[in-house]
């Protein structure tokens, strides 16, 4: 009888983690690809099968991680969504006075927008998403909205911020902000960390309450120094 030992055959299957690995990096290429293609050409003009053709797959594999286009593009969104939340949920649990939570939002929001998935947020069409995803992305500009107009009356509360309208001040900041969506082009003059830091600054310069200034108190010898003068 043989009794060497005998090796098992390596299995042809990677271990459950590191197929969920590869799926979920695979999942995201996807998605890396259509946000561009998206933007590019247009979410309708976009097809899946230009998706395909740019990652060297064919069309029908797509749908092992998407039901459909449209799946996409929400996908798209939440992930633009997801990176914004995560920033202001970091920020808002800083221990900070309005006006300094306003500009860590601005600057962490800039950044968002000069990135592909936050250019989703503002440049695709929330009606052609289904009603229900159309909700939930309302549900995510609300949000956002929420966190700009808390961080300014914080600043009002706390005197670091003059006081304003809240609400036309939060639609005026979020307003410059969205554009960059729209205008930003990676690689240009500016990264997108100088314009962050800009716009923290820029957009709220003009809601920035100065600190309160006391004149300099004289020492005893400046004091007696004039009297001195004076006699003279």
């Amino acid at each position: 009888m043989d009794t060497r030992a005998i090796s098992p055959e390596p299995s042809p299957w990677l271990p459950f983690e590191s197929r969920r690995r590869a799926r979920d990096e695979k999942r995201e290429a996807v998605l890396r690809t259509a946000v561009q293609l998206f933007l590019e050409q247009g979410y309708h003009r976009a097809t899946l099968n230009d998706v395909a053709d740019r990652l060297n797959i064919t069309k029908p594999a797509l749908y092992n991680y998407f039901r459909s286009k449209e799946d996409i593009l929400y996908e798209c969104w939440a992930m633009g969504q997801e990176r914004v939340e995560d920033r202001i949920a970091e920020i808002e649990s800083t221990n900070e006075n309005g006006l300094a939570t306003l500009r860590m939002l601005v600057r962490a929001y800039a950044v968002v927008m000069a990135s592909d998935f936050g250019a989703s947020l503002v440049r695709f069409n929330v009606a052609d998403l289904s009603e229900a995803n159309q909700k939930t992305t309302l549900a995510g500009k609300r949000r956002i909205d929420r966190a700009f107009r808390g961080a300014i009356e914080q600043g009002i509360a706390d005197h670091s911020i003059k006081p304003c309208d809240v609400k036309l001040t939060a639609f005026a900041i979020l307003g410059a902000l969205n554009w960059i969506g729209h205008w930003y082009k990676p690689g240009g003059e500016l990264s997108p960390d100088q314009i962050a830091d800009d716009f923290a600054i820029r957009l709220t310069a003009d809601i920035a309450k100065p600190p309160d200034r006391k004149p300099p108190e004289r020492k005893p010898s400046e004091k007696k120094t004039s009297r001195s003068v004076r006699r003279k």
